[in-house]
């Protein structure tokens, strides 16, 4: 099969989905592989890289789309690239369509197949998506570590504090593979960490990576009495292809002290948090009650040569079976389609679009 790797569009996003070393392996199986001049520059890998791997290197992602048949890339398609996919192309991405009804459309209406890395599922797990939200979480947690920095306008805190002062507060929504990460760091700065979460079993596996974790069940009452106090809360509630709940209104947010700060990992679907808009790299935070917002919606793409290194790892044995043929006949690759000839397919995400 032709295979196309492109450069990602999305503002700030160095992230590339297969590095050399993958493609050398695809081409080994008798697959062609194309990537677009530049692609892997921002994470540490040359175009003589992808040559010597035996890849192809496309002028142009004109050139890119019109070589090949299943496109692989890391972010869902925008502006130029929607243009360029026809009903011939298999997509192969992350898509986050519940929570995007104008790209679910237009893939409907382009007519390609497309599967969706987030919604890939294997014994119940999410392999696609684990080792971005691992990263995601641990980027979230230490970007909101700088952002209650003073000259950041946030409230002077530092999270683990030292003899003499208080340690800082830190709320996670969800411990789920991001939140967990988050937690992870968080803990490990020093912070007082509380985690909400509606599964017991996380919550006990959370509640022992350390004694200043404290684990307790999403009540309305006790999430807005948490962040009342907080200093930083990170969003990180996933309900797979589906939109993310709202778990905190406006009012919980008007409530948090001033110079705190929100990061909400959940804005690919839609985000968990009510004062939750998407931003760029370019302009990442924003305000909202004297709360500091934080909400990329490509949060690993900061860190692009770790990221492309973990995707592509995971990735790389999907896209040989989906070139390899025949992939709807695999049972973790037709869970992850989401669209296919001009209707989404996906039950839940389609059920999210209603």
């Amino acid at each position: 099969m032709r295979i196309g790797i492109p450069k990602e569009s999305k503002v700030a996003e160095g992230r590339i989905a297969l590095i050399p070393a993958a493609c050398a392996d695809l081409v080994r199986a008798g697959h062609q592989v194309v990537v677009q001049t530049q692609a892997g520059s921002l994470s540490g890998y040359s175009d003589e890289a992808y040559q010597a791997a035996g890849a192809e290197i496309a002028g142009s992602m004109r050139q890119l789309y019109a070589q090949t048949e299943l496109i692989v890339k890391v972010k869902e398609p925008v502006d130029e690239e929607l243009d360029l996919l026809e009903a011939r192309h298999v997509l192969f991405s992350y898509l986050h369509l519940a929570a995007n009804r104008e790209l679910a459309g237009r893939l409907a209406q382009i007519g390609l197949a497309a599967i969706a890395f987030e919604t890939v599922e294997e014994h119940g797990s999410l392999p696609l998506l684990a080792p971005m939200s691992q990263i995601a979480g641990r980027v979230a947690a230490q970007i909101g570590t700088t952002l209650l920095y003073q000259y950041q306008g946030g409230s002077g805190v530092l999270l683990g504090g030292v003899a003499t002062s208080a340690r800082g507060s830190v709320v996670v929504l969800g411990a789920g593979q991001a939140g967990t990460a988050a937690i992870q760091v968080a803990a490990g700065l020093g912070a007082n960490v509380t985690v909400f979460d509606k599964k017991w079993e996380k919550l006990e596996q959370i509640r022992n990576l350390g004694s200043n974790i404290t684990t307790l069940y999403p009540y309305k009452d006790a999430v807005h009495e948490s962040l009342a106090g907080a200093d930083l809360v990170i969003g990180a509630v996933l309900i797979p292809g589906n939109r993310a709940p709202v778990v905190v209104t406006e009012k919980m947010v008007a409530d948090m002290p001033e110079g705190s700060v929100i990061v909400d990992i959940s804005v690919d679907q839609g985000g968990c948090i009510a004062t939750t808009r998407p931003t760029t790299y370019a302009q990442p935070t924003y305000r909202e009650f004297g709360v500091c917002h934080f909400a990329v919606t490509n949060i690993p793409g900061a860190v692009p040569r770790t990221a492309s290194q973990a995707l592509s790892a995971v990735l790389l044995p999907y896209v040989q079976l989906v070139a390899a043929g025949n992939w709807q006949s695999v049972e973790s690759l037709s869970k992850g389609l989401n669209v296919q000839s001009g209707r989404v397919v996906h039950p839940v995400v389609r059920e999210a679009l209603v």
